[in-house]
């Protein structure tokens, strides 16, 4: 694991990485008594979880003290695999469930992420104060927007939505403007990334 994380981001210190080792331990112990991620995916937490998480610092740099909110975050994905990697980036995690967000905030301490607060909040009640959000796929993407793009801070200079998507969502990207679509198998050789893309829209 250390190996392919030296590999795919070079640049990350070594604290970094054993941070991001540690987080798959951590993320199998609670999920032993708060079950966020399916059983049946236990073996796979690095892969599916935290390197697809990951790929978002492939199409996007975040700046210090830039306020960035992930939305129905689970486990803790893609946020806090950010966070390690950004520790100067402010991360809010949120979820309409409280056990995960118990996960969370139990994991954040345990990696003493001081960038990250986790909180049971429905995304659209949340202030336009954010820079950037991301997410993993919770809903069809124009939904996803039409939800999340009034937390937005009307004052940032840059308005972004990156969203991690699988299979085919030509469809729901039709009447879209200001977006790209980068294929995460580009980044990294993994089979179970052959599907998988990053959705980036500018607002």
């Amino acid at each position: 694991m250390q190996e392919r994380i030296r590999k795919y981001f070079p640049e990350l210190s070594d604290n970094q990485v054993l941070k991001l080792v540690e987080l798959e331990l951590l993320v199998r112990e609670w999920n032993e008594k708060i079950n966020v991620i399916s059983r049946k995916d236990t073996d796979n937490i690095f892969v599916h979880h935290i390197l697809h998480s990951m790929a978002i610092a492939k199409v996007k740099q975040f700046k210090p003290d830039e306020l960035v909110l992930d939305v129905g975050t689970g486990g803790g994905f893609p946020g806090i695999p950010l966070a390690i990697m950004f520790p100067e980036t402010k991360f809010t995690l949120v979820d309409s469930i409280e056990k995960k967000i118990k996960v969370v905030k139990g994991i954040s301490e345990s990696l003493g992420l001081a960038n990250v607060v986790a909180m049971k909040i429905r995304a659209e009640l949340l202030p336009p104060k954010y820079d950037c959000i991301v997410s993993r796929a919770v809903t069809a993407f124009p939904d996803f927007v039409k939800m999340t793009r009034n937390v937005l801070n009307p004052k940032s200079t840059e308005h972004s939505i990156i969203y991690l998507k699988g299979g085919d969502f030509d469809d729901e990207l039709k009447g879209m403007r200001n977006y790209s679509v980068t294929n995460i198998s580009d980044f990294f050789a993994e089979e179970f990334f052959e599907t998988k893309k990053i959705i980036y829209l500018n607002l």
